[in-house]
Parts: C-alpha cells; structure tokens; sequence
C-alpha cells in the first residue's frame, strides 16, 4: 500500500457514509477545492439520505457516483478507475458500519468496494453515536485499521445530533483540511517531545481587573500543530485565547506568568524542544486584592514587581532543552533581536514587530541564530510555522551531531 510521504495533495476522493455528519461533506468540499484540490466524490446510499448528491455535484463541478453498477464510468470499472486517478482517499464521515466494512475487507458497495482496490492512502474521519464509538467491536476494527496503515481523524469530544454528550463527533471541515495538510509535511521531528507556551498571561489587579496583553495565541497554535505534524509529540501551555487547540496535542491552560512557570516546570524532565511563543507579562501586582477595588477620585498608586523569566529559567537549566525564544519589538527590531538572544543565550530567536503581526492571521519573521539572521518574508502564520520548524529541526539535529 502507498505510504503516507511529504507531497502536495492536488487531487482527492472524498467518500461520504451515512450519518447526520454528512452535511459537514458539503463544507469540507468547498474548503478543499478553494485550497486547490481537485475533488471527486462518492456516497453509500445511506449517505444520499442525509444530504443530495446534487450539492455535492455543484461544490465539485463533477458527477457524484452512488452506485457500483451506474453505467457512466469507461469499462465500468469505478472502483479501480477513479481510485487510479487521486492521491488520497478521505472516508468522512466515517459510519461504525463503514469502519467495521473496511477492517474486514468487505467489498458490497462501490465506496467500500473502492478502497480495498486502492493503491493510494485512506483517511477516515470517524462519526457516530458515543456509545458506538466506545464498543469494543468498534475499537477493535480502528485497531485494525490503525495497523493497517489507515490515517484516522477524530472523533471529537461534545454534544451529538442524538442529544447526548461524548466522543464520536465528526472534526469541523477546517479542521480536517488542516489535518490533510499535515499529514503530508516531511516528519523532520518524528518522536521529539516538543513544549511550546503560547498565548499572553493574565496577572490579577483585583477580583476583576487585571494585567494582560493582545497576543491572541495564533502563532504558538500554528506552531503546535506544524509540530505535530512535523512527528513531534507537543505540549502547549497556553494562556487565555479564543483556539481551539489542535486535537493531538496536550493541552495545559494556564492564567497567569507563575502559573505559566509551574507547567512548564513539570514538563521539563521530557522535553527535547523548549519554543517560548507566549506573551508573558513582565510585571504584576505586588498586592492583587480579593474584592474590586472601588473607583474614587483620587489617583491609584500600583506597585509593581518582575514576573519570573520563564525563557531564562529554562535556558539556565544544567541540561537544557534546545530552547527557541520569541521577541516581538515595536522600533530597533534586529538590534532588540539580537541582543534578547545573546543575553538568554539561546541557540534561535525569532523576531517580528508587534504592530504588525499580533492578531494578524499573517506575519513577517526574522530569525536569529549563530550563522546571523534569516528573513521569512510575509506568510499566513501555519506556513511560517512549517517553514520555523523546519529551521529548528536542522539547527537541533546539528546541535546533537
């Protein structure tokens, strides 16, 4: 069977089994063929009842096959024919009966039919009831699946068209697109353990005010996820943003800069790859008070204390990870740059201009390592993820050769 290597997808099979998750197809589509993928769909027949093949004709620009034997396909062979002609074959959602169909090489309609004839990778992105989900048939088959080098994404964790709550939801079409992607990138960290801080802290003034900044966390995120899909097992300790963290990561929410430093602390004992994203408020409150300070017409005087250094601290270990540090300056960028890195002394700095990329989707890097400086011109923040990690992943293999 074909493996899973680093290539662009341009085109894709995009099967669709039965299930109230069905209608995400229809956006997972659009979301693919606005990415440049060439998307060619099949559906079981239990699919056809819960969304129209005519919608997924007009997203795709293409006939949508439904049935083994329909006669519009050269020497009505589909099931080897159309699997010929993509590089990968997305099965989502993903029914229990479908999965249980693949696991055992059943072959009764074109779909399944299709993907024991395949010699392309097979994704699935699994939906069904929470209950289904947990049995032991159903685990079994994914196990099998799993070793058989099948690609599975999800479920996830909420509530359910059924009403109840639990593991079995269908991931979000964006989500999905983003996991195709990653699925391909080159695995230049296979099995590195990865710890990112991303996001900015909270330091508390009183019971509802506090300290913060406008870091909205995007670029940790990217981060988190190009490493994943790097092959590194990632950690993210985040501050409080509005993401959703990439499913495959551990998850460590945080609130304030001590707070930050415990996790982070925890997790230095099996950590290759220490990469401080976070926009760590360097002060606090010396005093924070219990109850809301009340507004008079006098002046209020704060006092103000350093938060600790969480990139130095790490740094500073006797056997420190390979640690990359984060400066984001207003004026004097490379010269700010360059002297943060020397004083921390740590391998790679990258650097931008807070005006320019906090909040953005996009932005422009410098980066800052012994050789001298590299500039990443302007990207959405994922490809400057990818293209950071991969300049990590050369300095780190080099730093242990």
């Amino acid at each position: 069977m074909t493996s899973l290597s680093a290539h662009t997808v341009k085109s894709l099979l995009l099967g669709i089994t039965g299930g109230v998750a069905a209608y995400k197809a229809a956006e997972l589509a659009r979301l693919l063929i606005q990415g440049g993928v060439d998307v060619q769909t099949i559906m079981t027949q239990s699919a056809c009842h819960f969304i129209g093949s005519v919608t997924l004709q007009a997203l795709t620009g293409k006939p949508v096959f439904t049935d083994m034997w329909q006669a519009n396909n050269i020497s009505n062979m589909a099931h080897i024919n159309l699997s010929r002609e993509v590089d990968v074959i997305l099965i989502a959602p993903a029914s229990a009966d479908f999965i249980a169909k693949l696991a055992n090489g059943i072959a009764d309609d074109l779909l399944a039919t299709l993907c024991l004839a395949r010699d392309c990778p097979l994704l699935i992105a699994p939906a069904m009831n929470r209950q289904m989900w947990e049995n032991p048939a159903t685990q079994r088959n994914l196990a099998v699946l799993r070793h058989d080098g099948v690609k599975i994404f999800g479920p996830a964790d909420g509530a359910q068209a059924c009403g109840e709550v639990g593991m079995g939801r269908m991931l979000e079409a964006n989500e999905l697109v983003e996991s195709i992607q990653g699925i391909f990138q080159p695995k230049l960290l296979q099995d590195q353990r990865v710890l990112i801080t991303a996001g900015p802290t909270f330091e508390a003034i009183d019971a509802v005010r506090g300290i913060t900044n406008a870091s909205s966390g995007k670029m940790g995120y990217a981060l988190a996820r190009a490493a994943l899909d790097a092959g590194a097992e990632v950690t993210l300790v985040s501050g409080p943003v509005c993401l959703a963290p990439p499913a495959a990561a551990k998850c460590v929410n945080i609130v304030s800069a001590r707070d930050m430093l415990v996790a982070v602390k925890k997790e230095m004992s099996r950590t290759d790859i220490f990469i401080s994203v976070a926009a760590v408020a360097d002060y606090r409150v010396a005093r924070t008070r219990k109850q809301k300070i009340k507004k008079t017409d006098n002046a209020l005087m704060l006092e103000l204390v350093p938060n600790p250094d969480i990139l130095q601290y790490v740094a500073n270990l006797p056997e420190a990870p390979f640690c990359v540090g984060f400066a984001a300056e207003t004026e004097d960028l490379e010269k700010n740059a360059e002297i943060k890195r020397l004083k921390k002394k740590i391998p790679l700095l990258v650097a931008n201009l807070a005006q320019d990329t906090i909040g953005a989707d996009d932005s422009m890097l410098v980066l800052f390592d012994d050789e001298g400086k590299q500039y990443l011109s302007k990207a959405p923040k994922i490809d400057q993820a990818r293209r950071l990690i991969k300049h990590i992943a050369f300095l780190y293999k080099k730093q242990r050769s």
